[in-house]
């Protein structure tokens, strides 16, 4: 029955493929749906997209590894969702319109003189390249786990097909199918998060029994709010957690949901859908994790602690559900960053020479390349993930809050911005991280939001150089 479950969900994706493939006439339709997409479909792709298996597999596992100093992922992961939707959205919807830029890369490189204009193009599109191969290899190897938990197949065979699937349809529907599947993903993990957490803390048997379980199992550092020594380095590990969030203005495969957004009026409706979303999602895989840690405390993978509780507790058709749920945060992610990263080849590297044939071909050369990574480089779901999400975060983030903020920044420090963010970002995660890894998400955000709007200030005092 699981296994039915499951066919019948990926063979529904693959039929929006097929008719979001009707709805594409040029290369808007494929990267923006022509910019008429409404206020739901918005909400719950941009959710979707931006709660990757880092959210059902990787917050679940980190919740089951830390124990309560986990409650702080709620906060940091949903002020970035207030941010986005309450400051970015407003301003980059009706800018991104009135410029007409397809992707986060050509608005920031907007107004240049064109051998500026060409760098930063390059730049972006070679950031998004890196970070997203990275990311979609997380989301692959998670394809796997989840399709080889419900179905009688191997890990690496489970990956191929989740792999093959994404690509498919994206490569058929672009950003309408993205888009649509996404919504419905969004979904889907909502049930999974209202429902999967709610099953595991009545087999716990509630809140009380929940936290005399995770006392029962002799482990100081579960039931502390913070696990480090001195107030000092519990702020910096706090601090670093909500970095997480002053990452989320510089996803692309996130804000150019605001950027399709058919009208601005559409934001404050789609704000509600989005955070209420977020709560909700958010605390139910902490309250999973935890419940996890007190019915199955000897896991040896703490990421397969959703998956292991959808089976053991659940009927098989609800079992079913979940791991569709897990394979649509797979999919919300992956989907969205494959068609971003062709836009970055197809647009921002060729400078606007459009072609439909180069989207496609780099949807596919760019998922190859993940699933290679994710079959001989395994990694972490939770750490992949944060890793690109940073990078990312780092290098566009900042100079975008300043232009929309405060206004245009001379090419030169636009330049300078996303590669001391990225490059940064890249370097320190070499390092010892600090609790938190505060260093690496925090210091790279505050040097280019920095040095972004020192750019702005030269450039408004006329000494600014192109």
């Amino acid at each position: 029955m699981v296994a039915t479950t499951l066919v019948i969900y990926l063979v529904v994706l693959l039929g929006i493929g097929i008719w979001a493939q009707r709805r594409i006439g040029n290369t808007e339709d494929f990267h923006l749906a022509g910019r008429r997409m409404g206020p739901i479909v918005a909400a719950l792709s941009a959710s979707a997209s931006s709660s990757s298996a880092w959210t059902l597999l990787g917050m679940s596992g980190a919740a089951y590894a830390w124990g309560l100093q986990a409650v702080w992922l709620i906060p940091a992961v949903v002020s970035g969702f207030f941010i986005n939707w309450v400051l970015i959205a407003p301003r980059l919807q009706p800018a991104s319109h009135s410029n007409q830029a397809l992707t986060l890369v050509e608005f920031l490189a907007s107004d240049s003189p064109q051998p500026a204009e060409r760098r930063l193009r390059m730049l972006g599109a070679l950031i998004i390249l890196f970070c997203f191969t990275f990311y979609v290899a997380s989301q692959f190897q998670a394809a796997g786990s989840a399709i080889s938990t419900a179905l009688p197949v191997t890990s690496s065979l489970a990956m191929v097909v989740g792999a093959a699937i994404v690509i498919v349809y994206v490569f058929l529907g672009g950003f309408w199918a993205a888009s649509v599947t996404d919504a419905l993903q969004g979904l889907m993990m909502l049930v999974v998060a209202l429902v999967l957490p709610i099953v595991a803390l009545l087999a716990v048997g509630g809140p009380v029994a929940l936290w005399e379980g995770m006392l029962a199992l002799g482990d100081p550092s579960l039931v502390r709010l913070v696990d480090q020594p001195g107030l000092l380095l519990a702020m910096v590990f706090v601090a670093g957690l909500f970095g997480i969030g002053l990452g989320y203005p510089g996803q692309p495969h996130v804000v150019n949901r605001f950027m399709a957004l058919k009208s601005a009026d559409q934001i404050p409706f789609a704000r509600n859908v989005a955070l209420s979303w977020a709560v909700l999602m958010y605390i139910g895989m902490v309250i999973l994790g935890w419940s996890g840690r007190v019915l199955m405390p000897e896991l040896a993978d703490a990421e397969s602690v959703l998956l292991r509780l959808a089976v053991d507790l659940l009927p098989a058709v609800l079992g079913g559900l979940i791991t569709g749920g897990v394979l649509a945060a797979i999919m919300s992610t992956s989907d969205s960053q494959l068609l971003v990263a062709g836009s970055a080849v197809s647009h921002d590297l060729r400078r606007g020479r459009l072609s439909l044939a180069v989207d496609r071909l780099v949807i596919v050369v760019l998922g190859i390349a993940a699933v290679l990574l994710a079959l001989f480089f395994p990694a972490t779901i939770f750490d992949r993930v944060l890793f690109a999400w940073q990078a990312l975060g780092n290098a566009f983030g900042p100079l975008l809050i300043v232009m929309l903020f405060w206004g245009r920044v001379p090419a030169t420090y636009r330049l300078a911005t996303m590669a001391t963010g990225f490059l940064l970002t890249v370097v320190i995660s070499f390092f010892p991280q600090a609790p938190g890894n505060a260093i690496e998400r925090l210091v790279p955000f505050v040097l280019g939001l920095g040095l972004a709007w020192f750019g702005w200030y030269r450039g408004r005092l006329g000494s600014g150089g192109q």
